[in-house]
């Protein structure tokens, strides 16, 4: 039987986590394994299938060594620092056979999950691609990065893609912590505005930018009045597509994925700008 915790241990993963990483996992080897020629270019992307498999295979052995407490530098942070150490891997590992690839990606998304077990709380795991982050948020992060890539995959192979509501609600204690990493400062110099992000049936959280700054704040019921000048609210798989750069925001809203209201809803517009894809 799997599982993350230990029997000595008072914590473990939020519900539902660990499966959904065992099972996008499990879903994405599949895909590779369907691929009959991992040639075949992912659209959207520079990548083969084959690279693309390599990139999750050797990601989730990334994320492995560092929930068992590994350092692993790679890149800081920035797009272009992370793209340079893809590219980087890539050439240093050179497999692009399908069985291989599968059967990398799920044993290192196990071997994360057993790594995790080890641990008797959730304190922080070594700097990641996008900086410090408990071992809670770095397991949603591990999915949202098997989402992103799983979905180029699906696209690719003509195959139904694994990215739903309880994923999406999975990733986001992940999206709120990097989502003032990845503001991109020419979009958000000079800007103040407040926001208030819905997901329908899911989270409400708010971001405000000042000076250049972002801060990002979870919205509860007993969070205090939250003024802001522009309300968006989101079809959860669409934000996630979006947030990620896989969806065209306009092609969401034609399609009424997106509403907004509020004193400045032109703002609306501006908001997909503000970050850069992780």
């Amino acid at each position: 039987m799997h599982t993350t915790e230990r029997q000595d241990s008072s914590w473990s993963l939020p519900d539902g986590l660990a499966e959904a990483i065992r099972g996008t996992a499990g879903e994405i080897a599949t895909l590779v394994r369907s691929a009959g020629d991992t040639g075949l270019a992912v659209p959207g992307s520079q990548w083969t299938v084959g690279e693309a498999a390599a990139h999750l295979a050797m990601a989730n052995e990334l994320m492995a060594d560092l929930a068992a407490g590994r350092e692993r530098p790679y890149g800081d942070g920035t797009p272009e620092s992370l793209a340079r150490a893809n590219a980087e891997s890539l050439a240093v590992f050179t497999e692009r056979r399908a069985e291989p690839l599968a059967t990398m990606i799920t044993g290192q998304a196990e071997a994360f999950l057993d790594a995790l077990s080890h641990h008797a709380a959730d304190g922080p795991a070594p700097a990641t691609p996008l900086g410090l982050m408990n071992r809670s948020v770095l397991a949603s992060y591990l999915l949202t990065h098997m989402l992103g890539h799983g979905y180029d995959l699906a696209r690719a192979l003509r195959r139904p893609h694994m990215v739903d509501r309880a994923r999406v609600g999975l990733c986001m204690p992940f999206m709120l912590s990097a989502m003032p990493r990845v503001a991109n400062p020419g979009a958000t110099a000079g800007l103040t505005a407040r926001y208030r992000i819905r997901l329908r049936g899911g989270e409400t959280f708010g971001v405000s930018l000042a000076d250049g700054a972002v801060q990002v704040t979870p919205l509860t019921p007993g969070t205090p009045l939250w003024r802001a000048h522009c309300t968006i609210l989101l079809e959860p798989v669409a934000f996630l597509l979006i947030a990620l750069g896989r969806l065209n925001p306009w092609r969401a809203i034609a399609r009424g994925q997106i509403l907004t209201w509020g004193p400045r809803p032109w703002l609306a517009t501006r908001f997909p700008t503000l970050f850069t894809a992780p």
